[in-house]
């Protein structure tokens, strides 16, 4: 083996040429490339796919959101705002304990087996508020009546869309608070409800974010 300095000079020089030009293809031009490319042919879904109301960035279509009342003193966990639709559980957000500053969102599953007795708790609760919340004068609701959705967060925590069942559990109670009639609200659903990606991947989905925006257009 040669190890003379030219040879080692040699070898160095090609290295650093390689390195050089895959930084300048992959770290610049590939990048590039593709945002092009993203922003071109998918300028919705690359930036964000940001759902507007009245001029403003009010969301994503792809992250949920709460819909709850103001935090009273010695509440530990806001009540939701029943006027609106509510979005499925979010159990398995952490808490950001890296920078206090800032109050982000953080995703994960709640990794419970499904004879986890924290698990079981936590779906009776939730189950109990939801026939509560979503029972009216003269329509109570049957615990057999609620979704598994109503009741257990996703994967991520962030499900952003509920069932058309789950969205329909609650539109009496909506067009109550509202005061609106029962048919207006299922109309309303009906018409943010998607189908199957396809036609065959998925299940039918209500986003919730993009429903609450044309109930308050609505109500206006």
């Amino acid at each position: 083996m040669n190890n003379s300095p030219a040879n080692t000079a040699r070898l160095l020089w090609a290295g650093l040429r390689a390195l050089l030009v895959l930084t300048v293809v992959c770290g610049v031009l590939y990048p590039l490339a593709v945002t092009g490319v993203a922003q071109g042919v998918f300028p919705h879904q690359a930036n964000g796919s940001e759902i507007s109301a009245n001029g403003k960035v009010v969301g994503s279509e792809l992250i949920g959101q709460r819909y709850d009342l103001p935090l009273k003193k010695g509440q530990e966990t806001a009540a939701p705002d029943l006027k609106w639709f509510q979005p499925r559980p979010s159990n398995g957000l952490g808490t950001n304990s890296v920078n206090t500053q800032y109050k982000l969102i953080l995703s994960g599953a709640t990794n419970r087996s499904g004879d986890n007795k924290e698990l079981i708790d936590w779906v009776r609760t939730a189950k109990a508020a939801v026939v509560k919340d979503n029972s009216v004068p003269g329509h109570p609701v049957s615990p057999s009546d609620v979704p598994a959705d109503a009741v257990t967060s996703s994967g991520s925590g962030l499900d952003p869309a509920i069932s058309p069942a789950y969205a329909q559990l609650q539109v009496r109670r909506v067009a109550e608070r509202n005061h609106l009639s029962v048919g207006q609200v299922e109309k309303l659903v009906e018409q943010h409800t998607d189908g199957r990606i396809l036609g065959f991947v998925g299940e039918p989905r209500v986003n919730v974010l993009q429903l609450n925006i044309a109930l308050k257009q609505l109500v206006k």
